[in-house]
């Protein structure tokens, strides 16, 4: 099985990375079931990388079934230790216009129906996760982006994601709610990613990436899928250009990160207390600290 650092997720519009070579896929088992799709194996820039499709390379998956467990822990199984997160994601304030990039440094949690963690059913855990992004990681993102001078997009280094439930899209009086609140974009994915990733003490990192204007814009057209269509195309581009300077400059200095420890006071169960049906679970997360 090929072994890796760096990780890349791609969201709606990106779907392969076309600058990958020597591609391996890999299907990969996992104790919560099957990731979204094989996990392509290849070089980028010179350097190991593993790309996995969030919804599946035809998207498939509506965000509330994505096997959001599977695909990190098949990461982790990679010996994956930070995360390149794409996301297509609605803008919530007006400075952050279409085709922009936004990198996330908090999270909202809209959601209802998801699984955010590897934990329960004989071990408890709580991680913290006041600082959700890797800021080391998130700095060389940033670095990468604004380093390219991509036309019509201004980069956001700082923003909050709110992660909304959908299918569906934001009614308006939502849409307010959240400009309310000081959410900067919306999105339907990256809080159970980012958490999962840090029980997994793997560095996280969003590339959000603006398609429209939600639904709160009085000058705008409601948020339509043929719209939304039309950026994530243009998005992809611009997406993959960043995540290879980025995995450029990530693999030439591999920042440290408070996350490759974030289980060390998290567990609370005695680690005596641990079954050999949770280790056969979670061996992968616990073996470091049995």
């Amino acid at each position: 099985m090929m072994k890796t650092k760096i990780g890349i997720i791609g969201g709606s519009g990106l779907y392969k990375m076309e600058a990958l070579k020597d591609i391996q896929e890999m299907e990969i088992d996992t104790p919560f079931g099957s990731p979204s799709d094989k996990l392509i194996c290849g070089i980028l820039e010179g350097v190991p990388v593993a790309f996995l499709a969030r919804h599946g390379r035809y998207h498939h998956l509506l965000p509330s079934e994505l096997p959001f467990r599977a695909n990190i822990y098949a990461m982790k199984k990679l010996g994956v230790e930070y995360i390149i997160s794409a996301s297509a994601v609605g803008s919530l304030q007006e400075n952050a216009k279409p085709l922009d990039m936004v990198i996330p440094d908090q999270f909202i949690d809209r959601t209802k129906n998801r699984v955010s963690s590897f934990f329960g059913k004989g071990i408890v855990a709580h991680i913290t996760f006041d600082e959700p992004i890797c800021p080391n990681l998130a700095g060389i993102l940033a670095d990468a982006v604004a380093s390219l001078n991509l036309d019509k997009v201004d980069l956001h280094p700082k923003g909050t994601y709110l992660c909304m439930e959908g299918p569906a899209f934001s009614t308006k009086a939502e849409s307010n709610l959240y400009r309310s609140w000081g959410a900067t974009v919306i999105g339907m994915t990256n809080l159970p990613e980012a958490k999962l990733a840090r029980e997994a003490e793997i560095a996280y990192a969003t590339l959000a990436l603006v398609t429209d204007y939600d639904c709160w814009h009085p000058e705008h057209d409601s948020v339509s899928v043929e719209m939304v269509v039309g950026n994530l195309q243009r998005n992809a581009i611009n997406a993959q250009k960043v995540i290879q300077e980025t995995v450029r400059r990530l693999a030439a200095n591999l920042p440290s990160s408070k996350s490759h420890s974030a289980l060390k006071d998290a567990i609370i169960t005695p680690l005596d207390r641990i079954t050999p049906e949770i280790n056969e679970r979670l061996g992968l997360l616990l073996n470091k600290y049995l």
